[in-house]
Order: C-alpha cells, then structure tokens, then sequence
C-alpha cells in the first residue's frame, strides 16, 4: 500500500491548523514558616496586596505584608495541613463576595459561603471587599427617616437613612436587641437588611436567626457571621464582606441597614493577625492603622445622589466599652467616624429601664432632618424635661418639702421614663410614637399613675386602632400632627373608658 505525498502534505497542514497552543503560566511560590493562621512564602514576587492565593491543599488565603524577600499571607480557613516547602498559587483576584438578590433570606460566612445547610446560592455576581468609598460630590444628605420602631431613639436620636450611628455600651446592656428590633421594624418598609456577626458565640446567631425568622424578618435580610471559633482573618473580613453586599443594592437605587456586631472584637482580630505578621504595635498593642481599619469600613455606609440611583447604607457599628469607658482607644476612635452614638448603660438596664438609653450621653448629628414633622412638634423638649429630671431626681433625694414646680417636673419625668421603656421585639409604628408622646409632652398623662402609664399607652393604641383610625391615618398620610382639638378630644373620651388600679 503505498502513500501519497498529497495526503501526508495535506494531514500535516490539517494539524497544523486545528493546533491549539495551551501554555499556562502560573506564579508558584513556596511556604517557608506556618504558624498561627499565617504563612510567610517565597518566591510570589509580583503577587499583589489583597490578592487571593491557593495552597496546595485547597485552603484560600490572602496577600498582606508584602516584604522584600517573602510575603506574610493570612489563610482563610483551617491552617493545620498545610506545611513547610508546600506550594502555593496565585490567582490573580483580589478578594472578593458574591453579591445580588440570591443571597437574601440566607446565613453566609465572611467569604460568602453558605452555612445555613440550604444548599449553594445562585448567584454569578461578585463584588471585591475593598472598594473606595463615594467621594463628595457623590452624596447627598441625609433627610429621609429610618424608623428603628423604638421610642427612645426615633424621639431622641433619630437615624436617617444613609447615617452611621453608633450603639455603645458594656456587655449584656441590649445592643443586639436594639439591632434586632430596628430589623423586625423594617418590615414593608423597602429595605434590605445585613446583620454581620463578628466574634460572637454561633448559639447567639442562631438565636438571632431564629428570631429573625419566626417575625419575618429573614424575608429581606441577610446574615454574615463569623463566630467566636473561626480563625481572626474571618472575622476581620466580615464587616467588609458585609458592606460589599450592601454596596451592591446601593448602586441599584435601594436602600440598606447594615448592623456590624460588633467591631471592637473585629478591632481585637485585626490587632492579632498584626502582631502575628510583625507589624509594629501602638497604643493598648493596636497597630497604627486600626483607625483605618474602621474609618474605610464606614466611610462606605452614605446616602448617594440621585443620578447615581439615589440608594443608602445605613450603618449601626456596635462597640463594646469596660465598665462604661467611653474614652478607650477604640470607642472614641469609632464615635469621632460615627454621626452620633446611642449610650446604653448598665445601671438604667439593671434598674428596669429598658430600652437602658442614657439620653444625655447619646446624641445624632443628623438631628431633626431624620424626622417627621409629627414627631419633631412633640419630641421637641422632650430631652431637655429628661435631662432636668436626672438633675432634679438627684437633688430631690436629699430633701421631701419640695415647691410645686419642681414636683410637677418630676412627675413629669418619672412618666416620661415609664413611656420610652419599651417590650423586647415590640416595635412600634411611628404614627402609634407621636400619640403616645402627645399626650404625654401635652400633660394628658400627669394624673394617670405611675404604674398604669404603660397599660395606658398599649390599651390607648388599642382604642385609637379600633375607635379613631383617622387620627393615626392622617399622621401617616401627611406625616404632620391632626388639629390639637382632635388630639385632646380623642385622649379625652379614652380616659373615660381607663379604668385607674387602686
């Protein structure tokens, strides 16, 4: 049989033709010291800082000090298989989350990944963690009402939609609940929540989750943890991986609350993973940049313009203070980024005030533009007849022959603390606010006894509900306050059906 040179001519040129080059160029670098969640490693000498890299055994890790001769990579995810003289590969990214509608109503951890056993999430966009915040002329400020549903802070500290309130207080003193409730509130009210857990115990979020869920709240939420036990990069990147997903929604016109809980532990994170890398401690061993640490994270929380969608993040950062030491290094560092902070005090929890909020110490620098005008006419002394009242309750412990104005003043005051004590994940519309504090700036309440003002108030909204619903309509209709004859005329005839207790 013999072969044509035609046809071996014409295979050759075939082959020549369907030949594809496959050339892959990888960067591979060696690990020369692991230990303590952190790898130094040779040889990744164009790796960028922040980029991801993988090791040999799967595991995803993160470029941080890039030295001369080695680079310090903290690992995400269990370190214990990983050895001396394994490889490890770039892979050109800078870390990122994925992003997009697919994760509402799920558990994720800080890379993104579900942990809710409800199988992967179907989302194909991705967002990187890092990202500058909107400049100057990208903002607008802040004017639209975020209702947190509870009294003490819509009518004392009021947020606004694109605000960074911090909630401050030592530990077991009811800053997740004020996180949790401001959740449950925003309910129908066009907004996606993030609750971002750092350090925390993974009992607490499920708690948290479950009641999130049994007040359909997980509808439009989404949950970030990473729990006491992951190793300190997860927790240092989660806030990050949280207001990534913020971001997302944002720039699509719709509006976002992010609560981080709570960033000293991310704080106490950071400060670990520095001194593993060699980093040059500061003040209480923080390293220089932990400022930066917060004030990039929550420069990103904003209200945007309009052309640009005219979305928000609203951030609540908690922190977490030692026996009530607002000038730690960490709270005065986070309240001179915040827009105000809300004080929550351990003696006013213990004493049955609840929510425990130390209106004299918490302030919001957005101030009346969050409000309604319904809310602004009747909380507007509302502080100062607080304020006088701690003063004057001071005073009136030593002496009992007090004048008349000061006694009224101090009934004044002991009903204004028993009507901003509020139910755990009881909040309330802000129309059913306005009423109550009406009647209680407007005096209607001075000759209900003290014992009965909050069975007042809940059987008072009932009556309202069932009774006057147009009252409640036209506040929220024209977000202003209806005529004060009608006001006093409707408190008046619920007062003749209000039963006192002996």
């Amino acid at each position: 049989m013999s072969i044509k040179a035609e046809e071996i001519s014409a295979l050759i040129k075939s082959q020549i033709e369907n030949y594809q080059a496959e050339i892959q160029v990888s960067d591979v670098g060696t690990v020369i010291s692991i230990g303590d969640g952190i790898a130094r490693v040779h040889g990744l000498d164009n790796v960028m800082a922040g980029e991801l890299v993988e090791f040999a055994n799967g595991v995803m890790g993160m470029a941080q000090n890039l030295e001369e001769n080695n680079v310090g990579i903290i690992i995400l995810g269990p370190f214990t298989d990983i050895r001396e003289g394994d490889e490890v590969r770039r892979t050109g990214r800078i870390m990122e989350v994925p992003v997009g509608e697919a994760l509402i109503g799920r558990v994720v951890n800080s890379l993104g990944q579900p942990v809710d056993g409800m199988g992967p999430i179907n989302t194909t966009k991705t967002r990187p963690i890092e990202a500058v915040a909107p400049g100057v002329m990208a903002r607008k400020s802040v004017h639209e009402p975020l209702q947190t549903g509870i009294k003490a802070i819509d009518a004392l500290v009021p947020i606004g939609r694109g605000q960074r309130e911090l909630i401050i207080g030592d530990r077991q003193t009811g800053k997740t609940s004020v996180a949790i409730d401001t959740i449950l509130n925003q309910k129908g009210q066009n907004m996606i929540c993030i609750y971002v857990a750092i350090g925390q115990k993974e009992s607490t979020v499920r708690n948290a989750v479950e009641t999130l869920r049994k007040y359909g709240a997980l509808e439009y939420s989404i949950v970030v943890t990473a729990s006491a036990s992951q190793p300190a990069p997860l927790l240092y990147l989660a806030p990050y991986a949280g207001v990534a997903m913020a971001e997302e929604f944002m720039y699509d016109g719709k509006h976002v609350l992010i609560v981080y809980d709570d960033l000293s532990k991310q704080a106490a994170a950071y400060r670990e993973l520095s001194l593993l890398l060699r980093r040059p401690p500061g003040r209480e061993a923080y390293p220089g940049d932990v400022f930066y640490l917060h004030s990039r994270l929550l420069e990103r929380a904003c209200k945007i313009n309009d052309t640009l969608g005219a979305g928000s993040i609203t951030a609540l950062p908690f922190i977490e203070t030692q026996a009530g030491d607002v000038s730690a290094y960490i709270p005065t560092n986070v309240i001179s980024i915040t827009d105000g902070q809300i004080f929550l005090q351990s003696d006013l929890f213990f004493s049955g005030v609840r929510p425990a909020i130390n209106a004299g110490l918490s302030v919001s620098r957005v101030g009346g533009s969050a409000q309604i005008k319904a809310m602004k006419k009747v909380a507007g002394t509302l502080r100062l007849d607080l304020a006088s009242y701690r003063e004057l309750e001071a005073f009136a412990q030593f002496g009992s022959d007090l004048d008349k104005a000061t006694q009224a003043k101090l009934n004044r005051g002991a009903r204004t603390v028993e009507v901003l004590k509020q139910d755990l994940h009881k909040p309330l519309t802000v129309e059913k606010q306005v009423v109550i504090l009406y009647a209680l700036t407007r005096g209607f309440l001075d000759d209900i006894p003290l014992q009965d003002v909050r069975r007042f108030e809940s059987e008072f909204h009932n009556w309202l509900d069932h009774n006057r619903k147009e009252l409640l309509d036209h506040i929220t209709k024209t977000k202003d306050l209806p005529s004060d004859e009608d006001m006093a005329s409707a408190i008046n005839d619920f007062k003749k059906t209000f039963a006192v207790s002996e």
